[in-house]
This record gives C-alpha cells, sequence and structure tokens, in this order.
C-alpha cells in the first residue's frame, strides 16, 4: 500500500509540475501546445496533466518544448518519478503520442504519432572556420556526381528484406514505419526508402546487427545544390553493447558538402508510435545551422528498453517547412545491442 501511495504521489506530484509550467506561460490550450509542437497530439498533452499515469519521456519533452521551456530542465524530476512507479512495480510509461499526420509537409494517411527524449546540440569541435575537411562522396543532388541510388559511399548494401510494416507516401519520399539511425557505412542525412528496402522489425536480433538495407529510389535533394556527407560516429558506433533501461548519448557528426545552408534543419524519427521494446528518443533531433563546407555535431538521448534486444531506429533529414530533404539517400540510423 506505501508503495503505491508513492506511485501516485510520484505521478500527481509530476502532474502538478506541468500544470504549473503551463500556467507560467498563459495557460495556452492544448490545441495550441500540439501546434507547437508538431509531434503530440492536443489529447496526449492533455491526459499528461491529469495524474492519472506518468506521460512517457518523449510525452514530457513535448510538452515542456510547446511551453518554450527546455526539457533538461525536467528531465531529473522525470526520472525520480518514473523510478517511484517503476519500483511499485508499473510497467513502463506509455509512448507519446503525435498527430496523425506525421508532421511532415504532405498528409501522411494513417501515420502513427510520435514520441520523444530531450536532445542537445553540441557546436562542431573538428573544423576550423573556413578551413576544407575531407569527406566522404556526398549525397544529394544527382548532378553533383553521386547519383543518390549508387551502391558506392557511406551507406551499406545489403539484402532485400521483405517489410513487414506499412509504409506512407509523403511527398518527395516514403516514410517507412519504423527507426534506424546513421552508422559508420551510412551515408548522407535524410532520404526516402521504398518498400522493398526496408527491414522487417519484428525479424531483427542481436544477431541481425548490422543491419543492411537496400537504396531507395533514385530523387533530387528538396532544394538544388543541397548535399549532405556523414563524417563518423562520434559515439556508439554499430553494434555497441549497452545495458537494458539505460540512459546514453548518441552523436553523429555530418558535413554540409552542398551549397545551401541549413537553417532550422532536423533529423525526423520514422518509426511511431513507439513502442515500450524500442529505444526511446525525441521525435524531432534539431540540427544547429550549418552553413555550406561546415561540419555539424548532432546528439541525441536514448533510453533503452527494459528488455534485451536491438534497437535499429532511422530518422530522415527534414527542412524548416518539415519537408524531407534527401528522398534518394538512405535514413540516418543507429543500431544497439541492448542486453
Amino acid at each position: 500500500m506505501d508503495d503505491r501511495r508513492a506511485q501516485a504521489d510520484a505521478i500527481e506530484g509530476f502532474a502538478a509540475d506541468l500544470r504549473e509550467l503551463r500556467e507560467s506561460v498563459g495557460n495556452p490550450s492544448f490545441r495550441e501546445m500540439s501546434g507547437r509542437s508538431g509531434a503530440i497530439s492536443h489529447t496526449t498533452l492533455h491526459e499528461a496533466t491529469k495524474g492519472n499515469r506518468l506521460p512517457s519521456w518523449g510525452t514530457t519533452a513535448e510538452f515542456v518544448k510547446a511551453c518554450g521551456a527546455d526539457p533538461a530542465g525536467y528531465r531529473e524530476r522525470w526520472e525520480r518519478a518514473n523510478q517511484a512507479v517503476r519500483s511499485a512495480g508499473a510497467t513502463e510509461p506509455a509512448p507519446a503520442e503525435g498527430r496523425a499526420s506525421g508532421g511532415l509537409a504532405a498528409p501522411v494517411t494513417g501515420a502513427a504519432e510520435r514520441s520523444a527524449v530531450h536532445i542537445a546540440i553540441e557546436p562542431p569541435t573538428a573544423e576550423p572556420p573556413g578551413e576544407a575537411v575531407p569527406a566522404p562522396p556526398p549525397f544529394g543532388e544527382a548532378g553533383d556526381g553521386v547519383p543518390p541510388a549508387s551502391g558506392r559511399g557511406r551507406f551499406r548494401l545489403g539484402r532485400p528484406v521483405a517489410l513487414a510494416l506499412a509504409t506512407a507516401a509523403v511527398g518527395v519520399g516514403t516514410v517507412v514505419v519504423i527507426v534506424v539511425a546513421v552508422n559508420r557505412d551510412s551515408g548522407a542525412a535524410g532520404g526516402g526508402a521504398k518498400p522493398s528496402g526496408g527491414v522487417s522489425k519484428a525479424a531483427l536480433s542481436p544477431a541481425d546487427c548490422p543491419v543492411h538495407a537496400t537504396n531507395p529510389a533514385p530523387a533530387p535533394p528538396a532544394h538544388k545544390g543541397d548535399v549532405a556527407a556523414f563524417i563518423a560516429d562520434i559515439t556508439l558506433p554499430d553494434c555497441t553493447r549497452v545495458g537494458a533501461g539505460k540512459t546514453v548519448t548518441k552523436v553523429w557528426r555530418l558535413k554540409n558538402a552542398g551549397k545551401v545552408p541549413w537553417e532550422g534543419y532536423s533529423l525526423r524519427r520514422l518509426d511511431v508510435p513507439q513502442q515500450a521494446d524500442q529505444c526511446q528518443t525525441i521525435s524531432d533531433v534539431p540540427i544547429k545551422d550549418t552553413r555550406p563546407g561546415r561540419m555539424v555535431d548532432i546528439r541525441t538521448v536514448i533510453t533503452t528498453p527494459r528488455k534485451p534486444g536491438l534497437c535499429y531506429v532511422r530518422f530522415k533529414m527534414v527542412d524548416a517547412a518539415g519537408k524531407v530533404a534527401f528522398p534518394g539517400s538512405r535514413p540516418v540510423n543507429f543500431q544497439i545491442i541492448v542486453e
């Protein structure tokens, strides 16, 4: 009984923190907050303030961002509340929900909703201003001499695997309802994935790491002259082993190898809604504004699930309007083994 009381107090206390935050910014409507987030439905945001259950960290991060605050300031409070819930034998908080449209430029019929985890961006550290840095073959505009669907470059080629999950056509690309993030052999950020290039999530296990995927159909970038090049996995290279229920940080280094400034760009996660057996991340990982010729480190916090398995998570680079920047390139992905 004491454990249940502690659980209820932790959930209600955290809900009170969220209500107080919302009140401090003028009590915007939940629909308005949902619009600001672009990733979470108004009903999910409302539910987070009721104190019936602890919202997932994804929902919490989107709630806080919609109030104009930094999710990092609420992470420790959420962790304490989550620990109280787990100690009382409760199940893991439900994943966050989002808009059915998926927040992309074109509607996604039946697309699932999003979840989140706090991320932060660090400035590039390896390139002095104006200094040219050798980069792997870029992916972007075909006119730049690198066919987006080429088997060469940083993306690994692999055997086609039957897609077991639904796909949804999105403007210039196709969203596959599973996730992945950049690895050492992954190509430029962003890009679509055709059904034949997907991987059945149900079939994945640690034995499948590293996961191979086929190339999407050739397509030009959303903005003429835009090119992205993968530089390195700064942390968590493919098949890194991480304990269950841990929080770790993934950092990719990319280079703006084209002629288009990246302003308001982000990496958008593809598999939604996030399930309890998946690694939890923020739905949109912001990319620091990056001038052509410069590199940028992109950082996201990952919370591993409580059960062992393989986390294979994918993102696409999108512009400030939510349009897929590189539909002809494979998604950015990470692959970690949870044990």
